[in-house]
């Protein structure tokens, strides 16, 4: 099986191997605990001996028995959950050393010298983490909710379906319905794969808000690395547009502790004034509990809009551009992109922006068409037009506005 493993600049792949225990051996005496295992039978009370199935720190112990076999091979070449190792090596001639370590385990619950593997409902390979396709035979919308990472505006997009599982809620199957339930079919069926994050690295979080949900992805060196997103509270609909773009950033900061906490990054919002959040001189109590969150994080909040906005379609409500994929018969176009040294890449996404006149240089063309504003500059010289006046390049105002026709 392949793993992944962080180099300097790369990921590269890892031989490894995944062994799963056939019997976990619970065989630990309690002692002291043994009577609080005792349950009522017919003839009396019976008590474990041993540690058993179905106590509530079962899981616990026996990972702190397995953690205790492999102590000096934790994170050097070997991964443990529960009863599935999982080895990983840098090469063929190390992998070949660490199974000399003589691991004795059933041999028709081993895999050796994988290229993927599917490991806790995922699937790892050389391009990084991606949907195990065994999971789609499940349920579909718990399914979709386990994978919902994977899924940009997976709130949004399943509302209509999520609505019908509310209590008391009438099971109507609507057109929006259907629509939500093939669009998520086809994202899952297409999702991608996300990258491997390196924490030596500085992260970039893109937050947005709107009326029916958050969303939030976690970015590095423009890869993506997870998505998030959720729906609004019954409250949280009433929230003002700056707490709610505030609580996108909140979300993202709870959601991705363990990448951000003790790092340093940034944060992508569409709403200016978080720009100065920590400098406001007047907060309500919400917004000063959020801010004691924020504080415990090294980041930094940036105003950048949504037609700039590099993830603007995981995003936004609606895509500011048009985009297509590059295909190899567009040779001219890459050509051309070459020569302003524009790097190209295979697969890549382009996008083009229709660019019009702002509204004052269209006023200022209008302006240059009529003659009625031609007599306006000249009573302007003449002093009897004291409401307007004309700037250097021309451009007549009246009362500090443009003139418009």
């Amino acid at each position: 099986m392949l793993s992944l493993s962080r180099t300097s600049t790369h990921f590269h792949i890892l031989i490894s191997y995944l062994i799963s225990l056939e019997e976990p051996p619970f065989s630990s005496r309690l002692i002291l605990d043994i009577p609080k295992t005792a349950f009522s039978k017919r003839y009396g009370l019976y008590e474990y001996l041993v540690m058993s199935f179905g106590l509530t720190n079962a899981p616990a112990f026996f990972m702190y028995m397995m953690n205790s076999v492999f102590m000096n091979k934790r994170d050097k070449f070997v991964v443990i959950f529960i009863d599935d190792i999982f080895g990983y090596s840098k090469n063929e001639k190390e992998h070949e050393e660490h199974l000399e370590h003589k691991l004795y385990a059933k041999f028709s619950k081993c895999a050796f010298w994988l290229k993927e593997v599917a490991f806790l409902g995922h699937i790892l390979s050389e391009k990084g983490v991606a949907v195990d396709p065994s999971k789609v035979e499940d349920s579909f919308l718990g399914l979709a909710g386990y994978y919902r990472r994977f899924i940009k505006d997976f709130s949004k997009i399943a509302k209509p379906m999520i609505a019908l599982t509310q209590k008391n809620a009438k099971f109507v199957w609507s057109p929006k319905c259907e629509e939500a339930f093939q669009t998520l079919k086809k994202l899952l069926t297409s999702t991608p794969v996300l990258a491997q994050s390196d924490v030596t690295k500085p992260f970039d979080v893109y937050c947005d808000a709107s009326s029916s949900g958050l969303v939030c992805v976690l970015m590095q060196e423009g890869r993506v690395i997870d998505y998030a997103s959720c729906q609004l509270r019954k409250h949280e609909v009433n929230y003002l547009t700056h707490d709610l773009e505030l609580l996108a950033v909140v979300h993202a900061l709870k959601k991705w502790r363990h990448y951000l906490l003790g790092n340093t990054y940034h944060i992508y919002t569409d709403h200016k004034s978080l720009k100065y959040i920590f400098t406001q001189p007047e907060l309500n109590m919400r917004q000063r509990r959020w801010l004691e969150l924020i504080k415990d994080y090294d980041l930094d909040i940036h105003y950048h809009p949504g037609k700039a906005n590099v993830v603007a379609d995981a995003l936004s409500r609606k895509a500011h551009c048009n985009f297509i994929e590059a295909c190899p018969t567009v040779r001219v176009l890459c050509f051309e992109i070459g020569k302003i040294e524009m790097p190209v890449v295979q697969q890549a996404e382009l996008y083009y922006l229709i660019i019009e006149p702002t509204i004052k240089d269209q006023i200022i063309v209008t302006q240059k068409k009529y003659m009625s504003m031609a007599h306006i500059r000249e009573g302007i010289d003449e002093k009897k037009k004291a409401c307007f006046k004309h700037d250097e390049e021309g451009v007549l105002w009246f009362k500090n506005c443009l003139e418009n026709t």
